[in-house]
């Protein structure tokens, strides 16, 4: 693997290579016009959902039959999606990170992240539900569809109806159904006790309609058990012990919901890492293949307890489980990899040595990981953390290259970090080039940006130019102060005058001096005193 390489699914097409998580955009287009059920089955296979309704209605109105096949592919899709279309950019932001003007890319948040903080709600008398209610004949896997949509997007009270119609109908329930419901147990009642009691109803009822529990089944009763506390905790054993009874081994997404049982998250450390410290012993070397849509947030999981303890052997071991056979393939989609490269790097930058920490992050970025802009400023602290403060121009033109510039903290930080020091003259002038290229930012479409011209932005970049012995682009900045309507602080003006005295440079010192007289400083006075003092000045002067 080439870690400098783009992610392998863009090496065809360099142009199209997304330089941020941002741009992890899927485009479809439809292809199939005419009235047909093809027509249906392609705007269901591209989960394109009220194009799809609208094709059905279509095909109903002009007298043409659907197949069952087809309309219980269109039930699922709808019930999938709670009768949405499914998020995937331009969606609205849902609240501001650092300021209204310091993440505008945020309004274009790839699909999960929105769509796990915008949860989408069941619909009452939706598209599923008319569907449903105009077909002649209602079997169970139409049953199926509306019962685990209606769990999957909180009408769990609904779901538990919709089954109790469906007995009262004289129809078998299946699998399915039971997992959905068995996940939802929860909903609908109050007490541990009362939602342990609803599993185990529902679980006698499987067993009396001989339906046999599979995997996704145990992964259900787990999942419920998260929100059973001391309950729940008490019937992990049991279940796995009846998983092992039946054969059924468990899948990433089972260990999943056993650290969920006993690690909350935002937990802050309490929990036994014991229990994670035993999982990743029996899983140490185990390839995997997913069997449930969960099986990809157990790395993530996992990753957050390491963090969460500040355990660095454990992430150690949890990403050498993730290098075995594909098992990366169960990371997760590229939102997903983000949380869990995010969570080990940001351990990693608290943690480790500054040296251990950038192999790490050159072999992780750009191939696995696009660090958001949290990430590079624990990068950052690193950095300060272990005296390498040198490598700051280094990284600050990955944080251009991944369109974080336009975070106010980070180029903040940026600036900071270099100003807040004098070193030797090669790092100056190295700390000097990058802060005019932070300058050229600011200086930018506004619009792109988002970043207004601050004190602190202005003073460091004049400083850091002033080490350098720039002096002409150090005043440049200075008149920046008058025209963004900020004022200088009296030890950038006494630095300044230092800088002209070495240089030679009277007139320069008289300008500055009323620089500060037309700011009414109160070290005007000091400085027109030193300005006398140290310089050779004509009368004019």
């Amino acid at each position: 693997q080439d870690p400098t390489a783009y992610p392998y699914q863009f090496q065809d097409d360099s142009y199209l290579a997304p330089r941020t998580s941002l741009e992890f955009v899927q485009t479809v287009t439809l292809q199939l016009e005419e009235l047909s059920e093809e027509a249906l089955k392609e705007r269901i296979n591209l989960r394109k959902v009220q194009a799809a309704v609208d094709m059905y209605d279509q095909l109903l109105q002009a007298g043409t039959a659907v197949s069952l096949e087809t309309t219980h592919d269109l039930l699922d899709l709808i019930c999938l999606y709670s009768d949405t279309e499914p998020v995937q950019d331009e969606e609205p932001q849902t609240k501001e990170v650092e300021g209204s003007a310091e993440d505008s890319k945020n309004k274009k948040w790839r699909g999960h992240w929105v769509s796990d903080l915008i949860k989408v709600t069941w619909k009452e008398n939706n598209n599923a539900e008319r569907i449903f209610n105009l077909l002649p004949e209602r079997d169970t896997r139409c049953y199926s569809a509306l019962i685990r949509g209606m769990v999957m997007h909180g009408a769990s009270a609904k779901a538990f109806s919709m089954y109790t119609d469906l007995l009262n109908n004289r129809l078998t329930a299946d699998v399915h159904i039971f997992n959905a419901l068995i996940s939802a147990a929860p909903d609908v009642r109050e007490k541990y006790t009362e939602r342990w009691a609803a599993i185990v109803e529902l679980l006698n009822q499987m067993s009396q309609q001989k339906i046999q529990p599979n995997l996704l089944t145990f992964n259900s009763i787990l999942k419920a058990l998260k929100r059973c506390g001391s309950t729940g905790k008490a019937q992990v054993g049991h279940t796995l012990n009846e998983m092992k009874a039946l054969g059924i081994a468990p899948s990433l997404a089972t260990f999943n919901h056993i650290l969920g049982v006993y690690f909350r998250p935002g937990s802050n450390g309490k929990g036994n890492i014991d229990i994670l410290q035993d999982v990743m012993s029996e899983l140490a070397g185990t390839s995997f293949t997913c069997q449930d849509p969960d099986d990809v947030m157990f790395f993530s999981s996992a990753m957050r307890i390491c963090l969460d303890h500040k355990d660095l052997e454990l992430s150690y071991k949890i990403q050498s489980l993730v290098e075995v056979g594909e098992n990366w393939r169960l990371l997760g989609d590229s939102f997903q990899q983000s949380i869990y490269y995010g969570r080990f790097f940001n351990l990693l930058c608290m943690m480790e040595h500054i040296d251990v920490v950038l192999k790490w992050y050159r072999k992780l970025i750009p191939s696995l990981y696009y660090p958001n802009h949290q990430g590079m400023r624990d990068l950052l602290q690193a950095l300060d953390t272990d005296s390498r403060l040198d490598l700051v121009p280094t990284i600050w033109k990955d944080i251009r290259t991944l369109g974080h510039d336009t975070k106010v903290r980070l180029v903040h930080e940026v600036l900071n970090l270099m100003a807040r020091e004098i070193h030797s003259p090669e790092i100056q002038e190295s700390f000097a080039a990058c802060a005019l290229d932070v300058k050229r930012v600011f200086e930018e479409d506004k619009w792109r940006t988002g970043l207004e011209w601050t004190t602190s932005a202005l003073s460091s970049i004049a400083t850091l130019l002033l080490r350098a012995n720039k002096t002409e682009q150090a005043w440049d900045m200075l008149q920046l102060f008058k025209s963004k309507n900020r004022v200088p602080k009296d030890e950038l003006l006494e630095n300044f005058l230092s800088v002209c005295h070495s240089n030679g440079t009277p007139q320069r010192a008289v300008e500055l001096v009323q620089l500060s007289a037309a700011f009414y400083l109160a070290s005007t006075p000091r400085l027109a005193t030193r300005a006398l003092a140290e310089f050779q000045l004509t009368e004019e002067q």
